[in-house]
């Protein structure tokens, strides 16, 4: 073999290594820059989800503080047609013997040591006035309505009372109103489960200021029968 044929073989070889040596290069710089860019996308993806997170933390929390304000406005209007007994004069002995109460449905008094659920319970029947008045008693509030009351209105109230802690609800015929909210030593009437001082009073006495004590269970007591 001459020595120009050996040569020109050799500079082909070396054409091929230095080939092979940049296919290498560009093989690994692209797959830098893909990484690269996956890890680029995946940060970009990571701080959107954070960033929409924030602002859902912040709204929530502009939302919270918002019912919160309305809630102390309307709990700080007075609440027309409301009527109010003496706490001092409403007794709170456990008792098993019955009750007569001077109201109805009843807004304190003696009662019957288990209470009535009332972690937003909904009762479909009437329920035993000695263990609603315990769960007045523990800061509830009562709806109650009699066969007067629409459908709608009905369904409006268990809705609210549902998702509201320390209440329940209850048909009850021997009111004189088409339906009454009842605290502790406090009641309305209304005709509408959209009258205004439907959200006053649940503003206003849901564990409010008259609970005789504020923060007891309503829960593990007496359920529907």
């Amino acid at each position: 073999m001459s020595l120009d044929r050996r040569t020109r073989i050799e500079q082909m070889r070396k054409a091929d290594r230095a080939r092979d040596r940049r296919n290498v290069v560009l093989a690994i710089g692209l797959s830098v820059a893909v990484v690269a860019g996956l890890v680029g996308f995946g940060t970009y993806m990571l701080l959107e989800k954070s960033e929409a997170a924030e602002k859902k933390e912040t709204a929530a929390a502009q939302d919270a503080k918002a019912a919160a304000a309305d809630k102390e406005k309307l709990a700080a209007e007075p609440i027309k047609g409301l009527k109010t007994w003496d706490a001092k004069k409403l007794t709170r002995n456990h008792v098993t013997t019955t009750v007569t109460y001077p109201m109805k449905p009843p807004v304190g008094g003696d009662h019957n040591p288990v209470w009535m659920n009332c972690d937003g319970e909904v009762y479909k029947k009437a329920i035993p006035d000695m263990s609603a008045v315990h769960s007045l008693e523990h800061g509830s509030v009562w709806v109650t309505y009699t066969d007067k009351a629409s459908d709608a209105d009905v369904a409006k109230l268990a809705e609210r009372v549902g998702r509201t802690p320390y209440s329940l609800m209850s048909p009850y015929q021997d009111q004189t109103g088409t339906i009454t909210l009842s605290a502790w030593g406090n009641q309305v009437t209304v005709d509408s489960a959209d009258d205004r001082r439907v959200d006053q009073f649940f503003a206003k006495f849901v564990q409010g200021a008259q609970t005789p004590e504020p923060g007891a269970s309503c829960t593990g007591g007496q359920g529907a029968q």
